[in-house]
């Protein structure tokens, strides 16, 4: 994957180059990539998030005004567009719920199903989900594929035991990252984006792999996606589940809370989903370089990201509609979260801060 180098950076026929994610006003437009191409198409795919970095969502091709070298483009002659992001970028979300012997012979099974279909009728609109368990096995076993019925699959754990009674949490982890990972590496589409949310009722029992080793994995994953820890039970240490939870922990020793801290993990997803737009336009320029300026208005304030293109080779014909041209080859992943977005949920700890570099195409986790 390439790293995002601010100036300079070439995408798509005409040579795209990123100016800077801006945010002037009340909103922060955050640029993860664009596309141009003949005749004289311009799309950018971005997030839109109000200062404090809560998503903005719902927002329609109305509430955005283009520029370009600071004059703004006729809505008319532009054609802008909102196009479904599907067709340029697809979200997956591994759910990893703990089915040790403490869960398992706990008497909240029911509850637990039901808190994890929930999470899937509400993540599952916006992202491909899959779930996995893990129990003190060396593996995880698979339960639901990505994009599969996420209610369906979790009904059948009530049936379950566990091949190993003790917790192999930090193994999970470290293999949910390799199996995320392959499954981002193989999607159809050039801007991919990946969430890991683990259940667990405690703490790492099996002692297979050590918590340096998770430590490792998820520097080396980098910002390659987010990831979340739902904890509920009586060995829950906040503190340590939110190393692993770099992007928000909801810890309780109360079980309990495991619907409140599958709802609240459910919810940040979903409202992180909503933040994505990808507007597409025609550009009116038939030669030389200019600046495009996208301007978002929502939530009662405004904000601005800008780039500039090369239109050299533009002419008529163009179709707003048309598939945006992004980098097959050299797709792009998510980008590290903002400070202000990384907002623990409740009661938690702030997440420890990634070390790792972006990962490439071909990245792929020690285990």
């Amino acid at each position: 994957m390439r790293k995002r180098s601010g100036i300079g950076l070439i995408i798509g026929f005409g040579g795209a180059f990123l100016i800077a994610p801006s945010g002037c006003a009340g909103l922060k437009l955050q640029v993860v990539d664009h596309s141009v191409h003949r005749p004289s198409n311009v799309a950018v795919y971005f997030t839109v998030e109000t200062r404090n970095g809560q998503p903005v969502a719902n927002l329609t091709p109305q509430d955005f005004r283009i520029y370009e070298d600071r004059q703004p483009v006729s809505i008319l002659e532009s054609k802008q567009t909102i196009l479904n992001p599907e067709v340029a970028a697809i979200h997956y979300t591994l759910l990893l719920i703990d089915m040790s012997g403490s869960v398992v012979d706990s008497g909240d099974m029911p509850t637990l199903i039901q808190a994890a279909s929930t999470f899937g009728d509400r993540v599952g609109p916006y992202q491909k989900v899959a779930v996995y368990t893990f129990d003190g096995s060396p593996h995880l076993t698979g339960v639901v594929p990505f994009g599969g019925n996420v209610r369906a699959g979790v009904a059948s754990l009530g049936n379950r035991r566990p091949r190993d009674p003790s917790t192999n949490l930090n193994g999970a982890v470290i293999e949910g990252v390799r199996v995320l990972g392959q499954q981002m590496e193989r999607a159809p589409v050039p801007l991919r984006f990946g969430t890991l949310v683990i259940f667990t009722d405690g703490t790492d029992r099996a002692h297979r792999a050590s918590e340096e080793d998770v430590m490792r994995t998820l520097d080396a994953a980098g910002p390659a996606f987010e990831t979340y820890v739902i904890g509920a039970g009586q060995e829950v240490d906040g503190k340590q589940l939110s190393r692993i939870g770099r992007s928000g922990t909801f810890a309780s020793q109360n079980r309990a809370d495991v619907q409140r801290g599958f709802d609240e993990i459910s919810a940040r997803i979903e409202a992180a989903s909503k933040k994505y737009y990808l507007l597409s336009y025609c550009s009116p320029s038939r030669a030389g370089e200019h600046e495009v300026e996208v301007e978002a208005n929502g939530a009662g304030s405004s904000g601005r990201l800008a780039y500039r293109f090369n239109a050299n080779g533009f002419g008529p014909g163009c179709d707003p509609n048309t598939r945006p041209s992004f980098d097959m080859k050299h797709p792009r992943q998510a980008a590290p979260p903002e400070a202000s977005s990384d907002r623990p949920a409740s009661g938690s700890p702030p997440p420890a801060p990634s070390k790792g570099g972006v990962a490439g195409t071909g990245w792929n986790p020690k285990r």
